[in-house]
Order: structure tokens, then C-alpha cells, then sequence
């Protein structure tokens, strides 16, 4: 049985070549069909992992669970996520993207059944940390496959506009997991999303493509005339085994590894206010459930824009993502500073200053990702992605578990959060500076 599941979830095996004509007539159909159906795919995940921030507080009290234990549980979907989307990345560099990444929406939306329904806190520890292992079943494939259908020069475009995505499901979610706890209960708030990504998981089975092979299509550097200059087609088509893919490919690359410690950095700003900011605007700042749930829209649909804007000028500057990205950081700092100094009362200042955060922190998370696929093969864009991503989610880690200790900590409290907020913005824009002039690999 074993084997067969394993059989089941490889790569679709290559077709015979469709003529000239239908490769030119169905090329453009199936890449969008890839683009809107992992864009889709991606923002459910985001239905089923983020909706615990935008209730925590009421489970807090309905269950009397303090901010540590909050951050507990937060901190342990951060490192099981950071671990999945690794090993999960591996797993997806020699599996079917189509069925992988159906198969884990499906899986992670039947853990938010359990979560709601029940009442233990380290039955709720264990679940969400389930959840978050899970959970690395969504970026790999979605880096796979857009990997094997846009080319290396479309790639900053393409991915600001995937990366989207991120927007859309975190914003979203902030919204409907919000409505559906004032009206229904918290509860609901893991029923309802759940529901969505049930059918998002089979809107992906039958809509995502796995490579262009499979569809009878040749490769995408044949398909845009875009042969690199140190490979041929079919060698970069070979797959890749495990010692090859993690020795030569990821352990042993220098630039990889100075793009995961920023990213890690980066991670620790992006989630101290979707984890803690609605927490922290109803205590400190006086905002209600629904505001709470309105200051995680508007961080996330801010870094709409300028994540297109930014990932179409990473590629105008010769794909120099980490000289973008610091330049993104840079006014972060300034905006959580005005947060700090701004007081209660006047709650517009605060979403208005989370906005600019949203509008500077989405494009460095979108392009350390793609600088990762940038300095590696396309046959290991999962696993260089998962590795980046596991630095980024062990940042959050250190986040949840280091921000719930200060804010219960009366000694500390808020004020103390702050300062690691802008501690570790100042840090991210040391990394970066190293990553100035790293461009991608041809």
C-alpha cells in the first residue's frame, strides 16, 4: 500500500510531443491554467494557517489560555512549517505537483476540522503543529511548477504575481475568520475556512498541470528559446538524486545560505503583527474582534502593488533581488517606530502605518524565495525554497515564542515587543547588504 501511495505521487510521466501548431496553441493556455490554479491553491492555504492569530485572543479567554501558551502554539506551527516546507520541498521535487499540492490542502483544511472541535490545550499544540508540517505541501509545489513553466527570465515578474497570492489568502482570511467568530463563535473560525479549502483542494486536483512533459510540450528553455549557457535541455531535465540535490545544490551553496539568514530576519518582521498585531491593537490601541481582523487585511492587500511592482524591477536591475529587498526594509523601520510613539485613540495612524509595512515587507518575502530558485537548479527550486523557507519559519519561531514571553511578562510587556520588532529590522538590512550584488545563475 505503501508503495503505491509513493508510486501514485510521482511525476507524470512524459507524452508524446503534440505537433508545432497545438504546442503553440495550448503552451499559453496551460501556463496560465498553472499560474491561476497554484495562485488560488496557495492564498486557501493561507485560509487554514493564518486564522488562529485573528482568533487567539477569544480561544485565549474561552479556554483561559494565556499569551504564552498562545505564542506556544504559534511558535510550534512556525518550526514544524519551517521543517515541512523543506522536506516537503525534497518530497516535491520528485512528485506530481498536481497531486501533491491537492492532497495537502485537502489535509491541513481535515486538522482545522479537529482543532475546532476540540478543547484540550496540548491536543490544540499537537494539531497546530500537525498543521504547520502539513502545511509545507503549498509552496513547493507551486515553486516546482512555476519553475517548469516560466523561464528564467520571466521569473521576478511571474512570481510577484503569483506571490499575490500570500496577499490575498492572509488578508482574506482576516476578514472571514473575524466574521465568522463574531458570529458563530471561534470555532467557527477553523470550520469555515476549512470548509474553502476543501474545495479549493479539488479545484487544484483538477485544474494544476505538473510539467510541460507531461502535456506532451517541450521544456520551457526550448519552448522560449532560452537554452542556458552551461547546460543542455536534457540535462537540465534530468532528475536529480537525494545526495546530488542536497550536497551539490543546497548545503554547499554560499549564496543560499546568506539568503536564508536574512530570511530569517525578514520573518521575525513579516509575522510579529500578523501573529501578534491584532492581539496587540485590542489591548494596547482599542480596537474591537472585526478591527483586529481589519489591521491583518489591510497588512497583507498592501503588499499587493508593490510586490508586482518590486519583483518586475528585480528584474529590470538584472535580477538583484537582495539589493531590492534591502531597500524594501529600509522605510519598515521607520513605520514600526511610529506604531511605538503613536497613542491609543487614534487607531487610523496604526493601520495606516501597518499598511506601509505591508506594502514593504511582501516584495523581500517574495524575492528571497525567488533568489533561492535564482542560485540553483530548476530540478531543486522545492528543496532551495524549503531550505530559505525553513530559516524564515524557525524567524518565526523566535517571534511567537520570544514576543508572547515579553507581551505576558510584566516586566516587559509591549514595549519590549517593539524593540525586538526594530532589533530585528535592523538586522535584516545588515544581511541583505551582503546580498547586494547576487544575481542569478545561468
Amino acid at each position: 500500500m505503501i508503495t503505491n501511495l509513493i508510486n501514485w505521487f510521482k511525476p507524470a510521466v512524459s507524452k508524446t510531443r503534440h505537433s508545432e501548431e497545438e504546442i503553440q496553441r495550448i503552451y499559453p493556455k496551460y501556463r496560465w491554467h498553472v499560474l491561476e490554479s497554484t495562485f488560488l491553491g496557495y492564498a486557501a492555504f493561507y485560509f487554514v494557517r493564518n486564522n488562529l492569530s485573528v482568533v487567539s485572543k477569544e480561544m485565549g479567554e474561552a479556554l483561559h489560555y494565556d499569551k504564552s501558551q498562545i505564542g506556544d502554539i504559534l511558535a510550534v506551527t512556525a518550526i514544524t512549517y519551517g521543517l515541512g516546507k523543506f522536506v516537503m520541498g525534497a518530497l516535491s521535487d520528485r512528485s506530481d505537483s498536481r497531486k501533491f499540492m491537492s492532497v495537502g490542502l485537502m489535509l491541513t483544511a481535515l486538522v482545522n476540522f479537529v482543532f475546532g472541535s476540540v478543547e484540550d490545550y496540548y491536543v490544540h499544540l499537537i494539531l497546530w503543529g500537525l498543521n504547520g508540517f502539513i502545511q509545507g505541501m503549498g509552496w513547493p509545489p507551486c515553486g516546482r511548477s512555476i519553475g517548469h513553466w516560466f523561464s528564467l527570465k520571466e521569473r521576478g515578474s511571474v512570481f510577484a504575481i503569483w506571490n499575490v497570492a500570500h496577499n490575498v489568502g492572509g488578508g482574506l482570511v482576516g476578514m472571514v475568520a473575524a466574521f465568522s467568530a463574531s458570529h458563530w463563535g471561534w470555532k467557527s473560525a477553523f470550520y469555515v475556512p476549512g470548509i474553502l479549502a476543501v474545495i479549493s483542494s479539488v479545484y487544484i486536483y483538477l485544474r494544476l498541470k505538473d510539467t510541460p512533459q507531461s502535456e506532451g510540450l517541450p521544456p520551457i528553455e526550448e519552448y522560449k528559446n532560452e537554452k542556458t549557457l552551461h547546460a543542455t535541455t536534457e540535462e537540465t531535465e534530468r532528475e536529480l538524486g537525494t545526495k546530488e540535490l542536497l550536497g551539490k545544490y543546497i548545503f554547499n551553496n554560499k549564496f543560499l545560505w546568506l539568503f536564508a539568514f536574512a530570511n530569517f530576519f525578514v520573518y521575525i518582521v513579516r509575522y510579529s503583527m500578523l501573529d501578534w498585531g491584532p492581539t496587540y491593537l485590542k489591548e494596547i490601541k482599542g480596537a474591537s474582534l472585526t478591527g483586529g481582523g481589519f489591521s491583518v487585511l489591510v497588512l497583507e492587500f498592501a503588499g499587493i502593488g508593490s510586490t508586482i511592482l518590486m519583483g518586475w524591477l528585480s528584474d529590470r536591475v538584472g535580477g538583484r533581488r537582495g539589493m531590492v529587498s534591502l531597500f524594501c526594509m529600509i522605510p519598515i523601520f521607520f513605520a514600526f517606530g511610529v506604531i511605538y510613539y503613536n497613542p491609543p485613540g487614534a487607531l487610523w495612524i496604526d493601520l495606516t502605518m501597518l499598511g506601509v509595512i505591508g506594502f514593504f515587507v511582501y516584495p523581500p518575502v517574495m524575492l528571497l524565495g525567488v533568489a533561492a530558485l535564482d542560485v540553483t537548479s530548476k530540478k531543486a527550486v522545492g528543496t532551495a525554497a524549503g531550505f530559505v523557507g525553513l530559516f524564515g519559519y524557525i524567524g518565526r519561531t523566535a517571534q511567537a515564542k520570544g514576543l508572547g514571553w515579553l507581551a505576558n511578562n510584566p516586566e516587559y510587556g509591549w514595549n519590549y515587543v517593539l524593540y525586538a520588532i526594530l532589533g530585528a529590522t535592523l538586522l535584516s538590512i545588515l544581511f541583505l547588504s551582503f546580498t547586494w550584488n547576487i544575481k542569478p545563475r545561468e
